[in-house]
């Protein structure tokens, strides 16, 4: 497959966001600089640490640390307002806001599969009769993130996320 057809071809990879909670990129509430919420200690060298699994969040800028050991995970919903990591409630370091709504990310690995999807002329989706087709990372992006108009501002907008971390 060349280099050329796979950009013009998206095959849903059947990530939820559930996927990209090992090392979530937030702004520290510190410093205003990045920071991690990362595996706490308990599950500490587990790819997928679980849900509910104790959470650390660290900014190797001003020391930070703080630990969360369970308790309420609030899932960002919505397109009106900044996102905000599941475990600490703080404010995400990969979002940008577009005139349609918000873009934003919890990690690269994230925001990489949201740009493929976007750059894509042909998206492959789940089987309308696979289990959990609707739960999906991409099939659940808004749908002025899907529509081919909405191309080049939202290309754009992961351009302008992906650029913040080298001011950072």
């Amino acid at each position: 497959m060349s280099p050329l057809s796979s950009q013009l071809r998206f095959r849903d990879p059947r990530s939820t966001k559930y996927h990209f909670l090992a090392s979530v990129l937030v702004c520290c509430p510190g410093c205003e600089k990045i920071a991690h919420v990362v595996a706490g200690p308990d599950s500490a060298g587990a790819r997928d640490p679980g849900l509910f699994a104790p959470r650390r969040l660290v900014c190797r800028n001003c020391g930070l640390a703080k630990e969360w050991s369970g308790g309420a995970v609030a899932l960002h919903r919505g397109r009106y307002g900044p996102a905000t990591d599941p475990y600490f409630g703080v404010r995400l370091w990969l979002q940008t806001e577009t005139r349609h709504g918000w873009v934003w990310a919890y990690d690269l690995e994230h925001l990489d599969l949201i740009r493929r999807f976007v750059r894509a002329r042909l998206r492959e989706g789940i089987p309308w009769h696979d289990h959990g087709r609707k739960m999906t990372v991409v099939a659940r992006l808004p749908a002025w993130m899907q529509q081919a108009r909405n191309r080049d501002e939202v290309l754009r907008a992961i351009d302008r996320v992906h650029a913040s971390l080298l001011r950072a």
